[in-house]
Order: C-alpha cells, then sequence, then structure tokens
C-alpha cells in the first residue's frame, strides 16, 4: 500500500467513526469538522491529503507549520494553529494561522490582536479552558473563573473573530466526564457570546466521548496520519 492509499483508507475509516458517533448522539456528521493534524509529518503528505478532499490542517510548532504553509500556500486550505505559544510568537503565527485555538490568557490576546493588525488580518480564536481538577504545569488552558474574560478580550479586538473554546481531556480521568464538564463551560459561553459556537475538543482515542458532549470540531492525527513522523 502506498502513501496515498495508506492516507485514503485511514480518511475513509475517521469519517465513518465520526459519523456513527454522531448517530449515536443524534447529531447530523455536517455539524462536526475534522482537523487533520499533520505534525512532525511532512507538506507532502499534506499535497495528498489537499488531493482526498482535506482542507483544514492542524500545527502545533510554529517552524514546522510556518514551512509548510509557505510551501502550500497555493493549496488554500484553513490553516489551525492548535499548541501553547509564547507571546513572541505571535506575529509569525498571524502571518499563516487561520484559526488559533489556544489562547488562554489576556497577553495572549494582545499579542495575537497587534500582529493580526499588523498584517491586517481577521483571525478567529478559540479561547483554551482548562478541564484539569487541579493545576497541571504545561497543560494550557484558562479556568472555569478566567475563561469568560479572556473570551471579552478576544471578542473586542478588532482583528480578532471570536470563535469559541478549546478543550484537552486532562491525563487520568474519564473523557466522558471531562467533556461533560466542558459541555456545561460551552453553554455558558455561548450564552454570552452567541455567535461563537466552535467546540474544538477530542481527538483520535476520545472523539465518541467528545461529539457525544457537542464537538463541533475534533483534531484527528494518528488516526489518519498513522503512527507519529519526527522530522528533522
Amino acid at each position: 500500500m502506498n502513501r496515498r492509499e495508506e492516507l485514503a483508507l485511514n480518511l475513509q475509516e475517521i469519517r465513518s467513526r465520526v459519523a456513527a458517533a454522531c448517530i449515536a448522539a443524534d447529531r447530523r456528521p455536517e455539524d462536526v469538522s475534522i482537523i487533520t493534524v499533520t505534525k512532525t509529518w511532512p507538506a507532502s503528505d499534506i499535497k495528498i491529503l489537499a488531493d482526498l478532499g482535506v482542507h483544514e490542517i492542524g500545527e502545533s510548532r510554529d517552524q514546522e507549520a510556518r514551512e509548510k504553509f509557505e510551501e502550500l500556500s497555493s493549496l488554500g486550505l484553513r490553516w489551525h494553529f492548535i499548541g501553547q505559544f509564547q507571546t513572541n510568537k505571535a506575529n509569525r503565527i498571524a502571518q499563516y494561522a487561520d484559526v488559533v485555538h489556544s489562547i488562554d490568557r489576556l497577553n495572549a490576546v494582545e499579542a495575537l490582536a497587534r500582529a493580526a493588525s499588523n498584517v491586517d488580518r481577521t483571525i478567529t480564536a478559540l479561547v483554551q479552558v482548562s478541564l484539569d481538577q487541579t493545576p497541571t504545569v504545561g497543560r494550557g488552558g484558562a479556568s472555569p473563573g478566567e475563561y469568560l474574560k479572556v473570551a471579552d478580550a478576544i471578542a473586542q479586538s478588532s482583528h480578532l473573530h471570536l470563535g469559541g473554546v478549546m478543550a484537552v481531556a486532562p491525563l487520568g480521568e474519564s473523557s466522558d466526564t471531562a467533556f461533560g464538564r466542558l459541555e456545561e463551560l460551552a453553554a455558558k459561553f455561548q450564552a454570552e457570546f452567541p455567535d461563537s459556537k466552535m467546540v474544538s475538543a477530542g481527538m483520535s482515542d476520545d472523539l465518541v466521548e467528545a461529539v457525544a458532549h457537542g464537538a463541533t470540531h475534533l483534531r484527528i492525527g494518528s488516526a489518519i496520519m498513522g503512527s507519529r513522523s519526527y522530522v528533522q
């Protein structure tokens, strides 16, 4: 099996899994988008994916993402930056990212808004909320008491569009339980910001639970790309 055949088969399988999860949750499959996470995989794979009808690409490393974007800019892809970032990286991220999922503090809002203004772009920004029961170093995410403040700052920026919320299931806890908390947070969020309906949650191993609790965007890597490749 060549790489194109492998990716095509994996895409078919993941689309079937998502459709089944939507049916089980009494949701429409067309209401759930798949973001293919291509971190560590070469630009040649993304070319194949685009030819197979994939248009939503997720990356979490700025330098790698920027290099791929520059090589593939003619393909008309929608680039999602899903990783944590330091504010000094905002100027570079703003040059290619259409959506940034990982905004969890006010200084990140300020940095990205300024960077987007400098390149005269409007970037969709999601508030990353923490689902951890106890603080965990390096996990990212605004606390339940802070995420609406971060959202309000995004909403007030003329170069950022408030898309919704993003979360990662905590380690060592049921994804179903954690995404249940996210569903409650997302409902409060949408009560405050009715036009911001994106809920970015769920990966290869917990997409069923994410769909059951209202995820609109799934971040799928290994189930599509295979075992991780490490680029130099």
